[in-house]
């Protein structure tokens, strides 16, 4: 697979995604407003296999590559970027379950391959008890969190005699916990990433996780690559609402019948479109370069570190065409009705990401350019 080709067993899914993006795309205002993705878009990113993307074949999944899951994730932002990020989130919390659990335990608690399954890095509490745990905490951040069938919790273990206390992950049903609607950020604001509250709730042992056998099939790249897909998603959906207002629009300038024959409204639109067209190739090329490792094969961490540095140039990348496609829209692009706005601010929300803290992976790259006896951060 290269950056100009993909495999042909890919393209009805890729139409698929862009089928959904333009339901995702009417109801992305509704989707903002509600604090949640509309059942409509909902059900449109369900019928295009957004939620199956990454469970396996064998459990009636589409065990889709990284290369073709960027690709639909950034289709289906073009339309809707926080439709697209509750796609990516679920992908990646069920690729985490698929590693994490007994094939048998998944099949039972995954019986739907498109159920939504939302997650949460903030650490809860557990007590132990005969045949499994009573956990309790509030978990921030769970993203797409009110259409989830399922939740995958951080929690502590306490101390056992000798043993210290030690972290863990479980999976529990939403319908346990209750949703405290308190995600009201500037973008992104669809993805719904509400707290998840639960006290005493029961979690059979089954529904605990093997942090040890996730921690080594990890690879945080790959996550932030696939987090990234959506914002680019958005970047290229701002430019689909530019070029066609250059194509229409009046010139301010009355040398020019329209912005389409001025020549400084044609170099600022190719600017744009070329930053965000470079930065697709750098995550897509980030993409291939970790799915042309052998299995069981982990990239050296000076190769990990540059890929990141890349992932990150692609993210200021579109966040100059941003800038510069809301330069040449003008002011009536933040009118709250405009999409172009709603493309900036999820961007600006979306980019800020612990994936993407770009001053810990300058920082890591530093380090490994220098072999300075430091070690980079848990990011790589």
């Amino acid at each position: 697979m290269t950056t100009d080709m993909i495999d042909g067993a890919a393209v009805p899914l890729l139409d698929a995604a862009r089928t959904a993006a333009k339901q995702a795309a009417v109801d992305a205002a509704a989707t903002e407003r509600d604090r949640r993705i509309t059942d409509a878009s909902a059900a449109a990113a369900r019928a295009a296999g957004a939620f199956a993307l990454g469970v396996r074949r064998a459990d009636g999944g589409l065990e889709a590559g990284l290369s073709t899951r960027v690709r639909f994730l950034a289709e289906l932002g073009r339309g809707c970027p926080s439709t697209a990020w509750v796609a990516a989130t679920t992908y990646e919390a069920k690729s985490l379950l698929q590693i994490g659990t007994t094939d048998e335990a998944y099949a039972d608690a995954f019986r739907d391959v498109d159920d939504v399954v939302c997650s949460s890095a903030r650490t809860g509490t557990a007590v132990r008890e005969p045949g499994g745990l009573r956990i309790s905490g509030r978990w921030p951040y769970a993203s797409g969190c009110e259409l989830a069938e399922w939740a995958m919790l951080s929690v502590q273990l306490p101390a056992e005699g000798d043993r210290p206390a030690q972290p863990a992950a479980v999976f529990a049903r939403t319908r346990e916990l209750t949703v405290e609607r308190d995600w009201n950020m500037a973008g992104l604001g669809g993805t719904g990433s509400h707290t998840l509250v639960g006290e005493d709730v029961w979690i059979p042992d089954s529904h605990l996780l093997d942090l040890g056998r996730i921690g080594a099939a990890l690879s945080n790249l790959a996550i932030a690559v696939g987090l990234f897909a959506p914002l680019w998603g958005a970047a290229r959906g701002a430019l689909d609402v530019v070029t066609e207002v250059v194509g229409k629009r009046t010139s301010p300038n009355p040398g020019h019948a329209s912005m389409a024959d001025s020549p400084g409204a044609r170099r600022n639109l190719a600017v744009a479109a070329h930053g965000i067209d470079t930065a697709h190739r750098r995550m897509l090329g980030v993409a291939e370069a970790l799915e042309s490792a052998s299995p069981g094969e982990a990239l050296r961490a000076e190769e990990r570190a540059r890929l990141r540095m890349d992932l990150i140039t692609a993210v200021r990348e579109c966040r100059g065409a941003l800038e510069e496609l809301l330069d040449l829209h003008g002011s009536s692009g933040l009118d709250a009705a405009n999409p172009l706005q709603r493309f900036w601010r999820d961007f600006a929300v979306g980019s800020r990401h612990v994936q993407f803290t770009s001053h810990v992976v300058e920082d890591d790259y530093g380090v490994l350019l220098l072999g300075l006896d430091a070690a980079p951060s848990g990011l790589l």
